[in-house]
């Protein structure tokens, strides 16, 4: 039997929080036995990805508590029960099912009348079909000419996960000759996105990808009629440019003003969508079937990694358990993301919403209130760009940021060139070696102004090179650390209520029936 409870009735939990600030890790890397730590602290992941903790505040007696914490909260049988089906998403009374869009990790799970395995695998297959036959030239425009771009029109988990899986590829696509289309984003309800973005285009060769799960999204349907306009003023059909990725039910599906709809359910939440057709059609169009094909392989084997029970074999539950030993124990706030790769230069954005949107809770999955603090904040940069900004803060500031670096050894173009002796991608990783030591063990001065204190706790996700399936492994790796988070903390990791006032509230203002605050601010603007 699995019991749903607050993190602070645990004995273990209440064990964790005797525990602070017991690791000085800048002795613990400034010592003989720094090797040893680096070796020892590493985990293998998916893909040919490792997890180093080794700069993390963690030791035996801390790792052997985080074991306790998990085995008393049930996160392993918890994680069972969701992709056995269960309802986990208490406030929409829903299964959270985006891990069958990759891999069937339990049982047979059925819902609405079909096995839902079944139903994610022919959507995929769908969409490879309609990608093969635009790409070999079967699907044309009015011309009979190839389409060239795809542009998605969606906002929130329509856009943030499908753009930063598009760049994460793009230069790796290129290098292997599997770059097929252009793909751009249409998100922002401002007019101006829109129109940059179509100015940019060929709009005859374009296939547009309206993605909204209801059918009813206030800035993804604005956007559509923008443009649609611009296609008629174009002289071209309408209904030879648009394709829709929606739910059955919703008014987008079975609508003559699209060539074609792929379909997605209420149990995959729109920050957990790419693995299914919401990155699924953008990604198939510009790289292939099988470029996306590995991507849901590596999250399939991530996700697989993640149902282990040992901590110290399962990545993802341990970056999840140390990340609650950084926010409830060590009362650290935010959580810095820094891949030090160009590819990956959205990966942070959308893992503030995976994460910010899923953990940023307040009450319970009972909808009481809770004694502990919850979701950190998230914010990132690629590096070395961040190393020119905000890195200051993270280094000298008053507060300690925990840090998550992502690198590989090689790039994806496989183009270099040699300045003073070294390569552009070993000064890459030159400098994500020397942050990591400069955070952890700092350096003394007679100077205060240039004196670091160190003990910057970071880890390390790294690899030979960002491929596709190794991106569907850090992907997982990162949906299954905010799942566990969740668990801990028993909220409720899939829904977002908090999303939904200031859109009805919007809705009032355009209606015009308006009084109070409402009225006084929208006679400033509107």
């Amino acid at each position: 039997m699995i019991n749903w409870e607050n993190a602070d009735t645990l004995e273990s939990w209440k064990k964790l929080l005797s525990l602070k600030g017991m690791v000085n890790v800048s002795e613990e890397l400034a010592s003989a036995d720094a090797e040893k730590r680096i070796g020892e602290y590493s985990v293998p992941m998916a893909a040919g990805l490792s997890y180093n903790y080794a700069a993390k505040q963690v030791n035996e007696q801390i790792l052997k508590t985080m074991q306790e914490l998990s085995d008393e909260a049930q996160l392993i049988e918890k994680f069972e029960a969701l992709y056995n089906g269960a309802v986990i998403n208490t406030g929409e009374k829903r299964m959270v099912l985006h891990h069958l869009t990759r891999t069937q990790l339990g049982k047979d799970v059925s819902a609405d009348g079909v096995n839902k395995r079944e139903f994610y695998l022919n959507e995929q297959k769908k969409i490879a079909e309609f990608a093969e036959k635009v790409h070999s030239g079967k699907i044309t425009n009015e011309k009979g000419e190839k389409f060239t771009d795809v542009c998605q029109i969606g906002i929130g988990g329509s856009d943030l996960g499908p753009r930063a899986m598009y760049l994460a590829i793009e230069n790796w696509a290129k290098a292997n000759n599997t770059h097929l289309m252009d793909a751009h984003f249409i998100s922002n309800v401002d007019p101006d996105d829109a129109a940059a973005v179509l100015a940019s285009l060929d709009i005859s060769k374009t296939i547009f990808i309206l993605v909204s799960k209801s059918g009813t999204t206030l800035e993804t349907l604005t956007n559509e009629s923008f443009v649609k306009e611009y296609i008629k003023k174009a002289g071209l059909e309408v209904s030879k440019h648009l394709i829709a990725v929606t739910s059955e039910t919703s008014p987008l599906a079975h609508n003559s003003d699209y060539m074609q709809a792929f379909y997605m359910d209420d149990y995959i939440g729109g920050r957990y969508s790419s693995t299914s057709g919401v990155g699924g059609a953008v990604l198939s169009l510009a790289f292939g079937p099988k470029v996306f094909a590995d991507f849901l392989d590596g999250a399939a084997e991530a996700d697989k990694s993640a149902t282990n029970k040992d901590i110290r074999k399962n990545p993802a539950l341990l970056d999840a358990l140390i990340g609650i030993y950084e926010r409830n124990v060590q009362d650290y706030p935010s959580t810095a993301i820094l891949p030090y790769s160009q590819a990956l230069s959205r990966f942070p954005a959308h893992l503030q919403q995976l994460d910010m949107e899923s953990n940023g809770k307040s009450v319970n999955r009972d909808g009481k209130p809770i004694d502990y603090v919850t979701g950190p904040v998230i914010f990132g940069e690629p590096g070395t760009n961040g190393q020119h900004s905000f890195y200051q803060l993270l280094h000298q500031g008053t507060n300690i940021i925990p840090l998550q670096f992502i690198a590989f050894s090689e790039n994806q173009t496989g183009k270099d060139v040699v300045i003073e002796d070294s390569t552009s991608q070993k000064k890459l990783c030159a400098n994500v070696v020397a942050q990591i030591v400069a955070f952890a063990c700092g350096k003394k001065d007679e100077d205060p102004n240039k004196t670091f204190d160190g003990k910057r706790p970071s880890s390390l996700i790294h690899g030979k090179q960002l491929t596709p399936k190794a991106l569907g492994a850090l992907l997982s790796h990162f949906e299954n650390k905010v799942m566990f988070q969740g668990f801990v903390w028993n909220v409720n990791s899939f829904d977002q209520e908090g999303v939904q006032l200031g859109k009805k509230l919007a809705k009032t203002v355009l209606s015009g029936k308006m009084d109070g605050a409402l009225k006084a601010f929208a006679g400033l603007l509107i």
